[in-house]
């Protein structure tokens, strides 16, 4: 299998316990369709936290599948200022170098805005509750 950026023949490599095709030269990562979500849980998260649309604003990009040589597409990852590449028939993601992180680090800061939101709601009913008992008085 090529690199789809530079034609490198990528090597398989065990990535964060994920067994990926891994580019020596650019450092960019495919991922089978599955193995996004095995990346997305190395973070200590649930899965219903975790659930969500990931793909926004699609378009078809410049790179090519290494597994079906199609057009992939281009999306904003959870709406983040992130752009990945996939094939339109599923058979993975391309991450560029470094990209694992920047999903890592957007997975994690989801799962803390959800603690923060339920937090907050908790409070809010606390405080709410504590209104209608005054009113009793």
């Amino acid at each position: 299998m090529k690199c789809p950026r530079d034609q490198t023949e990528l090597k398989i490599e065990h990535h964060m316990g994920i067994e990926v095709d891994h580019c020596p030269d650019c450092n960019g990562r495919w991922l089978d369709h599955h193995q996004l979500d095995h990346l997305e849980a190395t973070v200590p998260s649930t899965e219903e936290e975790r659930r969500a649309t990931i793909m926004y604003g699609e378009r078809t990009g410049d790179l090519k599948c290494p597994t079906c040589d199609r057009k992939m597409t281009v999306f904003q990852y959870r709406a983040y200022h992130l752009e990945l590449d996939t094939c339109p028939d599923e058979h993975g993601y391309w991450l560029d170098a470094g990209e694992d992180g920047h999903v890592r680090d957007i997975i994690e800061e989801r799962v803390k805005g959800l603690a923060r939101a339920a937090d907050a709601e908790a409070g809010w009913g606390r405080f709410l509750g504590g209104l209608r008992g005054k009113k009793k008085r």
